[in-house]
């Protein structure tokens, strides 16, 4: 009799990657989530990054994201990395660029793997490595009048 991690529904899928994109409309939970379902998967993590009305101490009262030409490519580099490290069933990740209000989802991103632990864990180092790795850059206007561009989701 096989055991538990002899089932294949342990192990990675084949190809788990199932959405990359940048987009510069409004981005779906809907659509992540529906993306990363899969009937082996008992745990699914997703992570929504959300504009802010402040950063910094002071008050955010315009953000716009920008990106280089290749940060698609870039994006999925991170989730083949990702996936290579995890036993992920799937993985969606999408992000925003253009002019942002507070409150408007600028990155949404999901992992579904056998188990809770490995999807959290999977899901966490995705959006990590994506805010250190993808050229996206953010440019902040504040009440004050000043301003900022981060390099990072």
């Amino acid at each position: 009799m096989a055991t538990t991690n002899d089932h294949p529904g342990e192990q990675a899928a084949q190809d788990p990657i199932k959405l990359i994109g940048i987009r510069d409309s409004a981005l779906s939970l809907d659509e992540v989530f529906r993306a990363v379902g899969d009937d082996a998967a008992g745990g699914t993590a997703l992570f929504v990054g959300t504009v802010r009305n402040h950063d910094g101490g002071a008050d955010v009262e315009q953000l716009g994201y920008s990106c280089h030409p290749s940060a698609e490519a870039e994006m999925r580099r991170v989730a083949e990395k990702v996936a290579a490290e995890f036993p992920v069933r799937a993985l969606a990740a999408v992000h925003r660029v253009g002019d942002l209000r507070v409150g408007d989802l600028a990155v949404v991103v999901a992992v579904s793997c056998p188990h809770r632990g490995e999807a959290f864990e999977a899901c966490r180092k995705l959006i990590d490595d994506l805010k250190h790795e993808v050229p996206i850059w953010k440019h902040q206007k504040f009440s004050d009048g000043t301003e900022e561009w981060v390099g990072a989701c």
